[in-house]
């Protein structure tokens, strides 16, 4: 996902040397339309990876595979909330640079501008990718892009501060519930999240919403007023601050690290920075579900690597470093480095088993959705009425039901 926040990162254990002896990019074809042209040397990338620590885990990706395909890389970069403007404007202009990585939720607004070339055109193809994440890169059945990695959420919780309540990690909304509520003393809360009004704020909701059944093409159904009570009543009841329509992921963060919350929905990224903290006991389980015996339903975070239509050879070009950036040796040293999940199946179950912080992530991925999957490049719209409902129930403006219903007229969907 695309929020602001702490990039963090974690000790990688592959080489440099193994990367580049193991990253073998498929070959590609001639250029498309059928004209050869001399191979390009060098190519243009922009990522939104601003932050110190994220930058250099990708500049050491991108140095990786300009190394093996010979290729040099200018990169650029800019701060997330300037990313989709700027890529759309270059869209415009016909001024995109070569290789592309975007935000997975935005990849059918570029896509549907005519900027972007799929991917079967280089040879790249899925094979061995979970579903849902070649689904967040498919627009009309073409796949535009795909993710080297991902990320998403779950309920990471202070092993001491439950030990002491004699509270286990709760599976179901019930022990969620009641977990929240016995944790909750002291000047503490048993339970932190972000439901800011944005789409940090509907990332977050979307867990509870998704996993009760409800759907984004009609945001104001039973299951999703369902939903949508049942973190409105975590608040009113005192388990979760009223401050969480104001708090940002790196907030929440902060409210657990400082021992102000026993719990705390958040992502994969901060596992690096629980680790600094020596006298921090945490532990990671899936983000609980309506009923006993279900399977958490998450939003797919993470960025999607894509080649714009430029020309012809730097097109090639660019497939190349592509494909050098999704092999498996890559793919897990990004992961490795960037607490994110493989998109290969059989490589996230590898490093689940290596990683056991993130294996609860990792299980969460096989049941996790494109957020753009049933609505396309309508889905910032519904995104962002859903966070103003959120906003509306949790302050008390609006009740529940009547939110969803100005969030389902406000969507059009």
């Amino acid at each position: 996902m695309t929020v602001v926040r702490r990039a963090l990162v974690l000790t990688a254990s592959a080489t440099s040397a193994a990367l580049l002896a193991a990253c073998s990019p498929s070959p590609a074809p001639s250029a498309p339309g059928g004209v050869d042209a001399p191979a390009a040397t060098s190519i243009t990338e922009l990522d939104y990876y601003a932050d110190e620590q994220g930058s250099a885990a990708w500049q050491k990706i991108l140095d990786t595979c300009a190394t093996q395909t010979g290729i040099k890389i200018e990169r650029q970069k800019v701060p997330t909330n300037q990313m989709l403007p700027k890529v759309l404007q270059s869209a415009s202009s016909k001024t995109l640079p070569n290789l592309l990585f975007t935000d997975n939720p935005t990849l059918q607004q570029v896509a549907a501008t005519g900027a972007l070339t799929p991917l079967t055109d280089y040879g790249i193809t899925t094979d061995g990718f979970y579903p849902s994440i070649v689904k967040a890169g498919t627009y009309q059945d073409k796949v535009y892009g795909v993710a080297p990695g991902v990320n998403g959420l779950a309920l990471i919780y202070n092993k001491d501060l439950l030990q002491a309540a004699g509270v286990e990690p709760p599976k179901t909304w019930d022990e969620l519930k009641a977990a929240a509520a016995k944790l909750t003393k002291d000047g503490k809360y048993g339970l932190a999240f972000s439901a800011i009004p944005s789409e940090e704020g509907t990332w977050q909701f979307l867990p509870f919403f998704w996993s009760n059944g409800a759907e984004l093409s009609q945001v104001d159904s039973p299951k999703s007023v369902q939903a949508l009570q049942y973190v409105t009543d975590l608040v009113n009841s005192g388990s979760a601050s009223k401050s969480v329509v104001t708090w940002n992921q790196n907030d929440v963060a902060d409210q657990f690290v400082g021992g102000n919350a026993a719990m705390m929905i958040n992502g994969s990224w901060n596992i690096a920075r629980l680790d600094e903290q020596k006298s921090l006991h945490y532990g990671v389980v899936p983000i609980p579900v309506p009923q006993a015996g279900g399977k958490p339903v998450v939003a797919l975070g993470g960025e999607v690597g894509t080649v714009p239509v430029t020309s012809g050879p730097a097109q090639q070009a660019a497939s190349k470093v592509l494909s050098c950036i999704l092999s498996e040796p890559t793919m897990l040293e990004w992961s490795k480095a960037h607490a994110y999940i493989p998109s290969k199946t059989a490589t996230a179950q590898k490093f689940g088993t290596e990683q056991p912080a993130m294996q609860a992530f990792v299980d969460e991925v096989g049941t996790a959705r494109s957020r753009t999957a049933e609505l396309g490049e309508k889905y910032p719209k519904v995104s962002q009425a859903l966070a103003d409902a959120l906003q509306a129930a949790l302050t008390g403006k609006t009740p529940v039901d009547q939110a969803l219903k100005a969030a389902q007229q406000a969507s059009g969907s």
